[in-house]
């Protein structure tokens, strides 16, 4: 396995459709997306919180948002708190990620940080083509996507690493 990457098409009428749109292609990376979005008026603490609330609810449930098969998730405020910065890459297309991730908060009962955002829908737990305009709306393509690792999914990392632990214990009780 060599480090690969791949140039992405500008949106066009190629790309496969899917239920809410372009599919874009898997890449190296796996598949992703990164949102801008407008911060509404004084709630960048408000998001700031929503992040330590998600960091410390995974201490407690490592698993939760494994139904997202999320590799990276990354959030950014900038431009002095007005705009967010929504970045994941994950082993599923948009269609599935944000069916499930709309599944999630609901199954999970909390809000999620887009409500932080400016035009967000706030019927987005019983509306989900909304939630998915949304983010269609506010997503912005990459147009090259690089893997060290390419295409390996976060399951077959999660297995290789089990596998690394388990031969180094068995190496340690051979010493």
């Amino acid at each position: 396995m060599k480090p690969a990457a791949v140039a992405i098409p500008k949106h066009d009428d190629t790309l496969e459709q899917g239920k809410y749109g372009p599919i874009w292609p898997r890449t190296p990376a796996c598949y992703g997306f990164t949102i801008i979005a407008k911060v509404k008026p004084g709630r960048a603490e408000a998001i700031r919180s929503y992040g330590g609330r998600l960091a410390k609810a995974l201490e407690a449930e490592p698993d939760l948002l494994a139904p997202l098969k999320l590799h990276y998730l990354r959030w950014v405020l900038f431009d002095d708190d007005t705009r967010f910065m929504y970045q994941g890459i994950f082993d599923t297309d948009f269609d599935k990620y944000t069916e499930d991730a709309v599944a999630l908060f609901k199954k999970a009962g909390v809000d999620t940080v887009f409500e932080n955002l400016e035009d967000f829908p706030a019927d987005w737990k019983t509306n989900s083509e909304a939630f998915i305009k949304f983010v269609r709306a506010h997503q912005c393509p990459s147009f090259i996507e690089y893997g060290e690792y390419p295409y390996v999914t976060a399951d077959e990392i999660k297995k290789a690493l089990k596998l690394k632990e388990a031969f180094s214990a068995m190496l340690e009780q051979m010493q």
